[in-house]
């Protein structure tokens, strides 16, 4: 969106697609440094396969995003689902609108899923060897009080984009759980648990914000009905923020 369009035409990979390739590698990588730090661990078996289906549904995603992201110079506008958008309205035959749909539903469920659980059960697996008896441990650095912010927007955005709120909630509670019930052991989160138990605090409580900000608006209402409402970022800049591109 940022850089001029002729560095990267819409035939080729992107810059956030060279991005999100090298996450693919990098971050199943730092997930399995993050599980070698934790005493409680499952099976190395079960690690694996979840790695890989973390490989698989970021992989996934990353091709849905790449295409959707390209449909934005075409008019393509991701606060309508994808038979309401006046480009895909147009296409002949009327077939080529269920492989749209198919595209979607790649991107927006199967690869979410695929990506977003490993991903979760991974942190919290790691979460469960954040303990420590020694109550000087449970100190943050300075530097980790400046990256939470940066790493709450994070978790932010992939609970608001990635529409995964029931899966963040749910580890939330299982790590507020383990909180209490480590505490009546005499153990105390340490300055890593600490950090990440924060960060999904500050994170829940941007979403509140967000959702807050975003109550009103009867579009985003329709794009995403139901009980949790949550629109995603990227259909609130094609609602709203369209012209900057």
């Amino acid at each position: 969106i940022i850089l001029p369009l002729e560095w990267f035409p819409l035939n080729k990979p992107s810059a956030g697609d060279y991005f999100h390739m090298a996450y693919n590698v990098i971050t199943p990588f730092l997930l399995l440094k993050l599980i070698e730090r934790s005493p409680k661990t499952l099976p190395r078996s079960m690690i694996y396969v979840s790695i890989i289906m973390f490989v698989m549904g970021a992989s996934i995603h990353l091709v849905g995003d790449s295409v959707n992201h390209r449909l934005i110079f075409s008019g393509y506008q991701h606060h309508l689902s994808v038979r309401e958008n006046p480009i895909i309205k147009n296409l002949k035959p009327e077939t080529l609108i269920d492989s749209f749909e198919l595209l979607y539903y790649y991107d927006e469920y199967l690869g979410h899923s695929m990506w977003y659980i490993p991903f979760f059960l991974i942190l919290f697996i790691y979460f469960t060897g954040c303990f420590t008896p020694v109550e000087e441990e449970s100190r943050m650095p300075v530097a980790a009080l400046l990256l939470m912010g940066p790493s709450s927007l994070y978790y932010w955005y992939l609970v608001t984009e990635g529409q995964i709120f029931i899966l963040y909630i749910f580890t939330f509670f299982a790590m507020m759980a383990l909180v209490m019930h480590q505490k009546r052991k005499g153990l105390v989160l340490d300055s890593n648990g600490l950090f990440l138990f924060y960060s999904f605090i500050i994170t829940l409580l941007l979403i509140a914000l967000w959702v807050a900000w975003l109550w009103n608006d009867n579009i985003l209402r329709k794009k995403y009905p139901g009980v949790i409402y949550i629109p995603e970022p990227w259909a609130f800049y094609t609602l709203h923020m369209n012209n900057l591109h």
